[in-house]
């Protein structure tokens, strides 16, 4: 199965130490390929245009990068087979909330995971952002709040 995966994690030190040393390991112990999102496009790219000095040029770099990491992103997507989203903070991460979006639209299954333990939801009957949620549920998937349920969703939404 191949999994995309969207999430915010890539953004700080503790998340990167969380995706590749904990959930990235479990995801692919299911059995799965992963699309990771966050080595799609090349690294060297990415700091040339960090290493830019504020202004004009950087700004320009960033945009034509941040059209290739976009258009990366929905390629993978495009070609998953189920795509696996982070909830957890104190709201969804709008990209992950993005990408979540067009997988339905793609008719692609999605599975969240929300470890996160406050409450983000529109109501008390929602555990995240209603429409996000509801894009879950309709695809066929679920949101899960611990790793070990991970296996179990991804089989359940991949058969």
């Amino acid at each position: 199965m191949k999994l995309y995966v969207a999430s915010p994690l890539g953004f700080s030190e503790a998340g990167r130490q969380f995706y590749y040393d904990r959930l990235l390991p479990r995801l692919a112990a299911c059995s799965c390929a992963i699309l990771d999102p966050w080595t799609l496009t090349d690294a060297a790219k990415i700091k040339a245009a960090s290493d830019l000095p504020y202004g004009v040029e950087r700004r320009e770099a960033w945009r034509r990068l941040g059209a290739e990491i976009g258009r990366n992103n929905a390629a993978a997507i495009a070609a998953c087979d189920v795509l696996f989203a982070v909830l957890d903070g104190p709201d969804i991460d709008s990209g992950t909330a993005a990408e979540i979006g067009f997988a339905f639209a793609l008719k692609k299954h999605i599975v969240g995971y929300r470890g996160d333990f406050r409450l983000a939801g529109d109501n008390d009957g929602a555990i995240v952002n209603l429409q996000v949620e509801y894009f879950i549920r309709q695809s066929g998937g679920t949101i899960v709040t611990t790793l070990d349920a991970i296996a179990d969703a991804l089989r359940a939404a991949h058969s």
